[in-house]
């Protein structure tokens, strides 16, 4: 299965600012919204002086599978209603069993959370 509108990682990260900053980096810890575009794509707090992205406090934070695949397994679980093995979403998305099966946790956890619950449909609707 492509994932042909979210193609690239920065295809991803650009959605996520979009959804979730609307424009406007706003630091996760202190909330300001004053910083300074690091050459790694990371923002610097002027307030707190911490370094973050867009992906910090959502599920996708620390995470080492690239956001495309989160995307694509995203919609595949969505789409299934939660009736998605962590066999066949390994498969599909190409990632390790335990790794599909805790990004189905991850995943269906969001889901309860109003914000996450918004940017999680959202890719979907994108992608349909």
């Amino acid at each position: 299965m492509s994932n042909e509108v979210f193609s690239t990682q920065n295809d991803c990260i650009e959605y996520l600012e979009r959804v979730r900053w609307q424009g406007k980096p706003t630091c996760p810890y202190c909330r300001v919204q004053k910083s300074t575009l690091m050459k790694d794509g990371r923002h610097h707090c002027n307030g707190c002086g911490l370094a973050y992205s867009v992906t910090v406090k959502t599920i996708f934070h620390r995470s080492h599978i690239p956001l495309q695949k989160w995307f694509l397994a995203i919609r595949l679980i969505i789409v299934s209603h939660g009736n998605i093995s962590a066999r066949e979403l390994a498969k599909s998305v190409r990632i390790n069993r335990n790794t599909a099966w805790q990004v189905i946790n991850k995943v269906t956890n969001a889901m309860i959370k109003t914000d996450d619950r918004q940017l999680l449909l959202g890719i979907v609707d994108i992608q349909e």
